[in-house]
């Protein structure tokens, strides 16, 4: 199949493909035009790889799974370097939670005791108007 019918199958864009390509996740042949031809099976392959970084890991950290991106990954045993990576990406992503929330804290603190910032809750959700002043 072409570039352009694996796009649809996974729902990733051709540009997605050849930069799956170009990081060594999944592979193709040239056809005599110089069209990428891949197998049927680059379908599950790009499935899982779309699974995998929809999880919050990173093309590297896919790497660690290609034994398994032709199968159920996540039906899969996890080896301890998979566990590892995940675990990794896990901290990594708590950590980058932890400092946005902090950052939407100070930022909404700020906006709540400003003089005269007037926020509307719908514009703003999660953040209460200021409550006028007697």
């Amino acid at each position: 199949m072409r570039i352009g019918e694996l796009a649809q199958a996974t729902e990733a864009s051709p540009r997605a493909l050849r930069h799956y390509e170009q990081a060594g996740l999944i592979s193709s042949e040239r056809a005599s035009n110089g069209y990428r031809i891949y197998d049927e099976r680059a379908v599950v392959r790009v499935r899982n790889i779309r699974c995998l970084l929809a999880a919050g890991l990173t093309l590297d950290d896919v790497r660690v799974f290609l034994p398994c991106l032709d199968g159920e990954v996540a039906a899969a045993p996890p080896s301890d370097k998979g566990l590892r990576v995940a675990l990794e990406r896990l901290a990594v992503l708590n950590e980058r939670i932890a400092a946005q929330t902090e950052a939407r804290d100070r930022l909404e603190a700020a906006l709540r005791h400003g003089a005269g910032v007037r926020i509307h809750s719908a514009a703003f959700p999660g953040v209460s108007r200021p409550r006028p002043k007697n």
